[in-house]
């Protein structure tokens, strides 16, 4: 009986601390003549409310790049051009791409987040071109341009993690940390890795004009296979 006593005397010092949360609005609402709303009662917690501009952001971040990615390889899928291995590089950084909006805007909701579709922010990485047209490049400037492209969007990624784990004394997220390291964050250096690796590769593959056509023919052909 001491032991209940005791119990009952914490749960009710316990009490007021709870007093914005869902139960103490459940109770309310269930007792009132007029509707009361459950602001409390969402998937909530951590520090998603936070950066839920950002995460909307980023999803449409993704979404622009998968057409900017397309648009790259639709321009060396063209018979002129005729580099089906950049095509096909540029596609998967496409697909990649869209997949990852989809994975971000489902998490989000998850999370009891909401999806904007207006809402943007500077893209980083993004450069500021007189052309009219950035994507109909070469061979090693859309290369060039993909690493920035991936780079920025791993900029975007740190920003993001960095607010709800170090930035924020206030708010802390393991979950949104963690889903972000294994999303986006190892694929990401996995990619930036490769691409630098593709840049330099062809870079030293076409210093000899004389074989530098057959220099980039064998590399498309390489990344046909890959």
């Amino acid at each position: 009986m001491k032991f209940l006593a005791a119990l009952v005397s914490i749960l009710a010092l316990a009490a007021p601390a709870f007093a914005d949360y869902c139960y103490s609005e459940t109770v309310d609402a269930c007792g009132a003549k007029q509707s009361t709303d459950l602001n409390n009662c969402t998937a909530q917690y951590g520090a998603v409310h936070v950066v839920q501009f950002d995460l909307q952001s980023y999803a449409n971040a993704h979404i622009t790049r998968s057409f900017q990615y397309l648009l790259m390889s639709t321009h060396f899928g063209t018979y002129e051009k005729n580099r089906d291995g950049f095509g096909k590089l540029y596609r998967k950084l496409s697909d990649t791409a869209w997949e990852k909006s989809i994975d971000l805007i489902k998490h989000n909701a998850k999370r009891g987040g909401s999806m904007n579709f207006a809402t943007r922010k500077n893209l980083t990485g993004e450069l500021i071109a007189k052309e009219a047209n950035m994507y109909e490049l070469d061979e090693l400037q859309s290369l060039a341009r993909a690493l920035d492209i991936e780079k920025g969007l791993a900029e975007d990624a740190h920003h993001i993690h960095a607010e709800v784990t170090r930035r924020r004394e206030n708010f802390h997220d393991a979950e949104l940390s963690s889903y972000l390291e294994e999303h986006f964050v190892h694929r990401q250096a996995d990619t930036i890795r490769d691409l630098a690796g593709h840049i330099n590769d062809l870079k030293s593959l076409i210093e000899d004009p004389s074989s530098a056509s057959l220099a980039v023919f064998l590399f498309d052909e390489y990344l046909q296979k890959i």
